[in-house]
């Protein structure tokens, strides 16, 4: 009961009310017009869809979508190369659900792969990946591993235990990527006076890995919890910075983000994995070390290595928007096919598929003009 009062404390709607009281004060304080504020995390954008917090801010915030949800960055490229891995290779994919969705070259998703005879697997984390692959001694078992830094640490644990269990039917196909360089390539291209920083993320990295950007760009980044209040308090502390004409990064998920974030799992990230060159992301095109890739020692377990997967680049269909949606230039409404051609059922672009994508948490919860309900 105490956990569950404890959650109810971030939803106590009295509290609400009183600080979107303060919120719309302190925006007609604002020195311009309109400001725009990013919130990084799918998650975030998932909560304030969730929540019905758009429908509440005062006009002068305008909140854009970014890239934080790690099914929505993954190139067609990528997705070619795992559908190759199971089609033609014979390997056993395991990987997540959402992952299953995501459209490849000419629509091709692991999910038509698997009803094509690929032998796909649903797990819920990566030591479910790597008991697999014990239980299948005599087939090569490829976990596809994908997300932000929050995702990165499991996967090097199972690669550390792979070794120790010497299994060498185990490997990695890593797309592991890094919040810090995206966040650089979007404010060097799109226009925002804050942004809301990712929590989970965050709870590894540590608040300090954001001072830099916060310095280069001159923007207050606030890192949040997920919560109503959570987000509502957050964006109050990005108008007071704009308002004192601060640009500070500042931690409100306190409970359970630290400076210095957890040193554990860091060591695990950099005893496995490496700065890659580059990595493509859906929207942003390459962004140098903005991934990581398995080391030299841990070679044997490196599904790229292992089996001479080679990534191509393969555009987006011209008619989806999802690489602008990605980097905060448009929203999901404003995509022609969003809602009709394009929908969860029917996913065109990637960022329809997950929950935590843009186009998804619209689709689902919006309440906007133009936006299906």
């Amino acid at each position: 009961m105490d956990g569950l009062r404890y959650v109810e404390e971030f939803r106590d709607p009295l509290l609400g009310r009183s600080m979107l009281q303060a919120l719309r004060r302190m925006a007609q304080r604002l020195p311009k017009s309109s400001v725009r504020i990013m919130e990084f995390c799918g998650g975030h954008t998932y909560a304030f869809h969730r929540f019905g917090l758009l429908e509440l801010l005062p006009p002068e915030i305008r909140m854009v979508h970014g890239p934080g949800c790690p099914v929505c960055i993954l190139p067609k490229g990528r997705i070619d190369a795992a559908i190759k891995l199971c089609l033609e290779k014979k390997a056993v994919l395991a990987t997540y659900g959402d992952v299953l969705r995501v459209p490849g070259s000419h629509s091709l998703t692991l999910m038509k792969a698997r009803s094509m005879g690929a032998d796909v697997r649903i797990v819920l984390s990566a030591m479910e990946a790597l008991d697999l692959a014990e239980k299948l001694p005599g087939q090569e078992v490829v976990f596809f591993a994908i997300g932000f830094e929050t995702t990165t640490p499991p996967t090097a644990a199972v690669v550390l235990e792979a070794d120790r269990r010497n299994l060498k039917n185990f490997s990695v196909f890593a797309n592991h990527v890094m919040t810090p360089p995206a966040m650089e390539a979007i404010l060097s291209g799109t226009s925002v006076d804050g942004i809301i920083g990712p929590s989970h993320v965050s709870t590894v990295i540590g608040s300090r890995a954001y001072d830099i950007i916060s310095r280069k760009f001159n923007i207050p980044i606030v890192i949040a919890g997920f919560e109503p209040l959570d987000i509502l308090q957050a964006l109050q502390m990005i108008l007071q910075q704009i308002e004192e004409k601060k640009a500070q990064v500042e931690n409100e998920y306190s409970r359970a983000v630290s400076p210095e974030g957890n040193l554990r799992s860091q060591e695990l990230i950099a005893k496995v994995f490496e700065h890659a060159p580059s990595f493509e992301w859906r929207g942003l095109g390459e962004l140098p070390l903005s991934s990581r890739s398995i080391r030299n020692e841990f070679s044997l377990f490196d599904a790229q290595r292992r089996f001479s997967l080679e990534v191509l680049h393969v555009s987006d269909p011209g008619i989806c928007e999802c690489g602008e949606i990605l980097k905060g230039v448009k929203a999901p409404q404003d995509c022609k096919i969003f809602g009709t051609v394009c929908t969860p059922d029917n996913p065109v672009g990637a960022c329809m598929v997950s929950a935590e994508g843009a186009c998804a948490a619209f689709f689902h919860y919006g309440r906007q003009e133009g936006v299906v309900s």
